[in-house]
């Protein structure tokens, strides 16, 4: 008896089963174009991963009576490109791009020409970036992380922290790769680099991604093995990590291409599918050099711990592979067999009505915290269309609904000073968009405490701050109790709470991106000044050099390379980027069980 029909009567069967199945949806599609067209109704679903408008593009509508769109166009929002301030602003905007596109190439070119050489002829293997490519379905769907984390650290850059990773589709699969980089350093591991890797597991495990290790270690770096070996959020965590999403039904799938020493072992042989390469795979807790030392005996890496041993005898590795290019099919095969939906196609969406180029304009070189909020919403969303909740209360945050490529999110963004009142809706709005399942995005650009400008008088101060506090708190638990994804773009400032209640990192954001120009901080270097000078006596030269480190310590590089942030991304990707994060976070939406506090 056969355990399954056979291949041609199983494809004559889908064959049927498509034709009828198609049949029908064009047979409802039609009916239900005809509807909105008549109707003008839109798809009110519930699901995120059904949030999609059923529109075309059409002529330009902006009146408030008209039902041919589903949100009003902004208005007002035109920046006008022959201002002197406007290409003051860009200029400084391209000065700042420029700056780091030079640290990312310096960061993406790994450990330098000689390193690469020794790599790919001495040691024969791949490079990590072209490892990753052969994975993937198509490089340019590589979604890439943490490009810059590694550079100007205390104890020497470490390009990309010694990983590249990203997130990329495999037989249309979001997966999340890591590669370890053998040409930085020799693949060692050092701090960076484990607080790279947790991060990594975080957001595959937030997002539900499976996980796919292309592992190339050196091990740790020993000089600094107290700050990578014993605490709870440094190298053990990789292991705990690799478990508990396995437990999770989150696959993971380790590539053996190089040596895995002492705790790096447990990576592949935690995994759920191992594979290891012939000659250049080899894991071990104690390598050749180690057993020389205590055993005095002489023994090679293929012998001690190579893939014809843990194939055939341990069973610590699934499948062996005589070369690269085999290793990385077979890790292409595991994947088509975990039973993962592939990613739907985004419906086609219009661009927005106002060119996102003109972001680079809008930037001021000081005081970034004035930058009109509507302006940036106008060139991230479809169509520029926005429609905005509680518009005369709280003016401090601005909050509303939109599409971005598509995807219907709930849009909270800087405007001033987040008073008590601006809390309230704010705490308002992220409750309403877990009740209907929609994705948050946050336009973080929060006001220093000196330029806020609304100090109230000083009889009336504690209970203005009384009032702040409480609906502060408010808005915090709210952000921090999301049960839907959060997506973080920090435009300009990041200072002080607000920078909590904005998505900031602290409460959990699926990512959090920056733009060049961003600065992250306690405070604005003067008020940190400002406050210094009240207990100690500075000279101009001393005061000088504490402004330097203080404004380069809250620079977006600084806080990039120090895995701060995801990434920073140039104003005119923004819609790019959170449109890719939008997809990448459909998978794990959790519905809202408690109601809904409006104030």
């Amino acid at each position: 008896m056969k355990a399954f029909p056979s291949f041609s009567f199983l494809k004559h069967h889908q064959i049927n089963r498509c034709i009828l199945q198609f049949q029908t949806n064009h047979e409802f599609l039609s009916v239900s174009r005809q509807h909105l067209l008549s109707k003008r109704s839109v798809n009110t679903t519930s699901s995120f991963k059904n949030n999609i408008t059923c529109q075309q593009p059409d002529a330009d509508v902006t009146s408030r009576g008209s039902k041919s769109r589903v949100f009003p166009r902004l208005q007002n929002v035109t920046i006008d490109r022959s201002q002197d301030v406007f290409q003051k602003n860009r200029k400084q905007a391209e000065r700042l791009a420029s700056e780091y596109k030079h640290l990312l190439n310096e960061s993406l070119a790994g450990g330098g020409s000689r390193s690469v050489e020794r790599h790919t002829k001495f040691h024969r293997k791949l490079l990590a970036r072209e490892r990753v490519k052969q994975v993937l379905d198509d490089d340019s769907s590589f979604f890439e992380l943490l490009q810059i984390a590694g550079m100007g650290m205390e104890y020497g850059s470490i390009p990309q922290a010694g990983i590249l990773s990203g997130i990329g589709r495999v037989h249309g699969i979001e997966c999340l790769v890591l590669a370890n980089d053998a040409t930085v350093k020799g693949g060692s591991i050092f701090p960076i680099s484990v607080k790279k890797q947790l991060r990594l597991q975080e957001i595959a495990l937030q997002n539900r991604l499976p996980c796919i290790y292309l592992v190339d270690s050196g091990g740790a770096f020993l000089p600094l093995q107290s700050e990578i070996f014993p605490d709870k959020e440094q190298g053990g965590r990789v292991f705990y990590n690799i478990a508990n999403m396995a437990s999770q039904s989150i696959p993971q799938i380790s590539v053996v291409l190089g040596h895995c020493t002492a705790g790096g072992a447990y990576m592949p042989t935690m995994s759920n599918e191992v594979v290891i390469v012939k000659r250049i795979g080899a894991i071990f807790l104690g390598g050749p050099p180690l057993v020389k030392a205590a055993l005095g005996e002489i023994v090679s890496a293929e012998e001690l711990g190579g893939a014809a041993l843990h194939s055939s005898m341990s069973g610590c590795s699934d499948h062996y592979a005589d070369t690269e290019d085999e290793a990385f099919s077979i890790t292409r095969d595991i994947v088509a067999t975990l039973n993962l939906a592939p990613c739907e196609n985004t419906s086609v969406s219009p661009p927005p009505y106002y060119d996102p180029s003109e972001l680079l304009g809008l930037i001021p070189e000081e005081n970034q915290h004035a930058m009109d909020p509507y302006k940036i919403i106008a060139r991230i969303t479809d169509d520029s269309r926005f429609q905005e909740f509680k518009k005369r209360y709280g003016t401090g945050l601005v909050t509303g609904f939109s599409h971005i490529n598509s995807h219907l999110v709930g849009i909270i963004a800087s405007n001033g000073e987040l008073s008590d009142t601006a809390a309230t809706k704010g705490c308002h709005f992220v409750q309403l968009c877990c009740e209907r399942d929609i994705p948050l995005v946050f336009l973080q650009n929060t006001s220093s405490m000196t330029s806020s400008g609304q100090t109230p008088p000083s009889g009336e101060y504690s209970l203005y701050m009384s009032s702040k506090i409480k609906s502060h708190a408010q808005m915090l638990a709210s952000v921090s109790c999301a049960t839907v994804p959060k997506i973080t773009i920090i435009t300009g400032n990041a200072f002080g709470q607000d920078h909590y209640l904005m998505g900031g990192r602290a409460v959990g954001p699926n990512f959090v991106f920056c733009w060049p120009n961003a600065k992250v901080g306690a405070m604005d270097a003067g008020e940190i000044l400002q406050a210094m000078k009240q207990d100690v006596n500075m000279d101009e030269e001393t005061e000088k050099k504490m402004r330097g480190k203080l404004e380069k310590q809250s620079s977006a590089v600084y806080a990039s390379s120090r895995l701060w942030n995801d990434g920073i991304i140039m104003p005119e990707d923004t819609r790019q980027v959170i449109s890719r994060c939008l997809a990448i976070t459909q998978r794990n939406i959790t519905k809202q069980q408690k109601p809904l506090l409006r104030m």
